[in-house]
């Protein structure tokens, strides 16, 4: 089966100067060799995992609340997935103050066989006050929501965020691999409400992929492109594009941004999605046909013209939206629903 394309890099870029626009706006991947290498925690990474340990303890909030922790047993190799069945998971969540788990993963980073070990998306300002002053990057007006990542030998599923990602490699190295968003058809995406961490996943084991089963996967990874990354190293996941992201040493953190392009107010696109299954999907043909002409019209193909006919006054919700007229929207259709 192909191999990933390489992910275009930039060298030029250090976190001392905003990330250039031309890259955080450009739609497409990059993977930006040695943006954060001068972090202290990088630095402290960079002798060994005792010494990452050590500095992320030392930030850690006296009296923080527990963290939420995904364990898995040794036989999952790091793939945290369904069970056999697909009825739950094959792990368990637990919460566990983060020192202990930092030094937990110290004690199994010897260990050949180690239970798999993920901190998952931990806001930095609440656990690790301090870290975001000391490690940032200059992503201009953008205020990003700043999250870290903490784990051994782990696999997180291909899946996709709808926010832009700049994800950096602070300790350990991260092996990425990244599809376009019109791969969707060929990744085998599980359930859309059942999911792992909330976001659906592809079915697919990417260290064994099973082709006489998902026979499309092969199409995937001729657009698939990929990187290593190395402490200090981040890679920008525009939103919405597939990543599968291993951890390959027994101690990895990485740091993410997310932000979207849009307005805070404006609501997530998945909650429009799960309404049309609701109430489109399994309409007969000629209906669901019409429908269809109807979300291009107002939605797809929007333009002046839409509503030009309008009065500007009364075009309401088919006027550009605005936080108040979003607010009343969304009002009228929790009454709707909840009738």
């Amino acid at each position: 089966m192909q191999r990933p394309e390489p992910i275009a890099e930039r060298h030029d870029v250090r976190g001392d100067a905003p990330v250039p626009d031309d890259i955080l706006l450009g739609g497409r991947p990059v993977v930006l060799r040695g943006l954060v290498r001068d972090w202290p925690m990088v630095r402290a990474a960079q002798a060994g995992a005792n010494a990452a340990v050590a500095y992320l303890s030392g930030v850690v909030r006296p009296g923080a609340p527990p963290a939420a922790v995904t364990v898995g047993p040794p036989e999952i190799d790091g793939r945290f997935f369904y069970d056999d069945a697909m009825r739950g998971f094959n792990f368990r969540r637990e919460q566990v103050p983060l020192d202990v788990v930092l030094r937990t993963l110290l004690n199994y980073a010897q260990t050949d066989a180690p239970p798999a070990i993920y901190v998952a998306s931990t806001t930095i300002d609440t656990w690790l006050p301090g870290f975001n002053a000391a490690n940032a990057v200059d992503l201009g007006s953008r205020a990003p929501l700043a999250s870290i990542w903490i784990g051994n030998r782990t696999r997180i599923a291909a899946h996709q965020d709808l926010p832009d990602n700049l994800a950096c490699v602070a300790a350990g190295r991260r092996r990425v691999t990244l599809f376009p968003p019109e791969q969707l058809a060929n990744l085998y995406i599980g359930p859309l409400d059942l999911t792992p961490a909330g976001q659906p996943i592809s079915l697919v084991d990417f260290a064994a992929p099973d082709l006489a089963r998902f026979p499309k996967f092969a199409e995937a990874m001729r657009h698939a492109q990929g990187a290593e990354l190395e402490p200090g190293d981040a890679v920008f996941i525009p939103s919405l594009w597939w990543h599968h992201m291993e951890g390959l040493e027994p101690f990895n953190v990485l740091v993410n941004y997310w932000w979207r392009q849009s307005p805070a107010w404006m609501d997530t696109p998945m909650n429009a999605l799960m309404l049309a299954l609701m109430s489109i999907r399994d309409l007969p043909d000629g209906e669901r046909a019409h429908w269809r002409e109807i979300f291009r019209h107002y939605v797809f193909d929007a333009d002046d013209a839409t509503a030009g006919h309008i009065p500007e006054h009364a075009r309401r919700v088919l006027a550009p939206l605005d936080e108040t007229l979003a607010r009343d929207l969304r009002a009228k259709l929790l009454q709707r629903l909840n009738r």
